[in-house]
């Protein structure tokens, strides 16, 4: 709504002036276009197509800014808008005295002219200052803040923001990595995904309403231990399903998506975004067991394959063990012989090493 507003406010913009303008058009020019009929009209509708272009790449430079406001550092931001307000109070200052002089006719354009360029350069100026000294500013007001020392020097760089996945959250392990540290930075829950929550939790299916439930009780348990670091995106994003507006929110913000869903981080590697797949954490995070490693398991199902008994290591691996399904119930010696990796998960496989005692 706001793009085709901008363009049409600079139409209008561009036509008025050339409309009112006419009387600033030189003799010359205007004995040329003076032989055309209606040249106003034709003024008017030469600076509505000026005023159109310049409202496109108004919108270019707002996308633009917008996108890199959201991924600056919140002091970076303080400190450079510091600078330019700064900056422009300096170039209106010295102004002040250059405005009220009187100057002939001819050269009564000098006045907005040097408004325009002292304005731009004291701006970017003061700008530019604040982007190399005013982080050190900052540290002045809160000197102990060896994060703050870092991040200026170069030598940490900002944490970058996490946006959650619906599937993640109903997952539940994503409260233990924030726990322990192992997911820094600030924690985005889009609108979208508090919608799809919402709607499972009022869903008539027993399984999906609990699933909903579940997903809202841990985002108000993140909330009460994590107020600052949670932030919830209202943005409405236009596209079809959860996923593509995630995907939408992740490029904008330049931010990391977590998920437990494998199709949805196969995509957002296709669309170069950053993305933490919480399953294949978990599978890396896993203990490694080496062909020929020997391992107390107890046996507690049978396998599908005649004669496979199905075991687990203590992080829940399964383990499928050979000429085991007469053992249900058993606590045996098992030498592990291979492993069949999937993106999923990972299945363990062995052998007996020693045959259970009658």
């Amino acid at each position: 709504m706001v793009n085709p507003l901008i363009l049409v406010l600079f139409l209008i913009s561009g036509a008025l002036t050339s409309w009112l303008g006419v009387g600033l058009v030189s003799e010359n020019i205007w004995k040329q276009i003076e032989q055309f009929e209606n040249p106003r009209y034709i003024l008017a509708g030469l600076g509505g197509f000026l005023g159109l272009l310049t409202g496109l790449l108004f919108q270019q430079l707002r996308t633009r800014f917008m996108r890199k406001i959201r991924t600056m550092p919140t002091d970076l931001l303080v400190s450079r808008s510091i600078g330019l307000i700064l900056g422009l109070l300096v170039a209106n200052l010295i102004l002040a005295p250059i405005l009220l002089l009187p100057l002939p006719w001819e050269v009564v354009l000098l006045k907005p002219l040097a408004a325009v360029f002292s304005n731009i350069f004291f701006g970017v100026l003061g700008y530019n200052l604040a982007d190399i000294h005013g982080r050190t500013l900052l540290r002045l007001f809160n000197p102990n803040s060896t994060e703050a020392l870092l991040v200026a020097e170069g030598i940490l760089t900002p944490a970058s923001a996490k946006i959650l996945d619906t599937s993640v959250i109903i997952d539940g392990r994503i409260k233990g990595l924030i726990s322990f540290g192992m997911v820094e930075g600030k924690i985005i829950v889009a609108q979208t995904v508090l919608d799809e929550l919402q709607q499972l939790a009022d869903s008539s299916n027993n399984e999906k309403r609990g699933k909903g439930r579940r997903g809202l009780r841990l985002l108000t348990e993140l909330r009460e231990a994590y107020d600052r670091r949670i932030v919830i995106n209202s943005t409405k994003y236009e596209g079809e399903g959860t996923d593509e507006r995630l995907l939408k929110l992740t490029a904008d913000t330049g931010g990391i998506l977590i998920t437990a869903d494998y199709n949805l981080a196969q995509v957002a590697q296709v669309k170069k975004l950053k993305v933490l797949n919480l399953s294949e954490l978990v599978i890396a995070l896993q203990p490694e067991v080496q062909p020929g490693e020997h391992l107390k398991l107890k046996v507690v199902r049978e396998g599908k394959e005649n004669n496979q008994g199905i075991g687990y290591l203590d992080d829940g691996t399964m383990v499928v063990i050979e000429k085991a399904s007469h053992a249900i119930g058993q606590r045996l010696e098992v030498v592990i012989t291979g492993a069949l990796q999937s993106p999923t998960g990972r299945i363990v496989f062995g052998r007996l090493g020693k045959e259970p005692q009658a």
